[in-house]
């Protein structure tokens, strides 16, 4: 089992920052991917960016340019550092990691006011 646990969310005016982190516990071991996703109320949960083992990473349209994913395997951790925020990136961010089985966090909410 692998348990998720996120932070960093909270309210930013247009145009600001946040960056979440993700805290990974628990058989972490054989994670080989790990993600961010959004949700807003009545939509399907939103693949934001991922990124591998070694490093590679990919974005969503939406956000490529104004978020950056990264990994710190040694300290167990996921960040998501976002940048020049608008109203639309308000959602609840969930962290997941995929091994043997996908995991979730319960996710933390990021509301963007203009």
């Amino acid at each position: 089992q692998v348990q998720l646990a996120e932070s960093g969310g909270g309210l930013a005016q247009a145009g600001g920052s946040l960056r979440l982190s993700c805290a990974v516990s628990g058989s972490r071991f054989d994670i080989r991917y790990m993600a961010w996703y959004r949700q807003t109320p009545g939509n399907q949960r939103e693949f934001i960016a991922g990124i591998t083992n070694s490093g590679a990473a990919n974005y969503a349209d939406s956000v490529k340019g104004r978020f950056t994913i990264s990994r710190d395997i040694a300290e167990n951790t996921l960040s998501l550092q976002m940048s020049n925020l608008n109203p639309e990136d308000t959602a609840v961010y969930y962290c997941n990691a995929l091994g043997l089985s996908s995991y979730w966090g319960q996710g933390t909410q990021v509301t963007v006011s203009s």
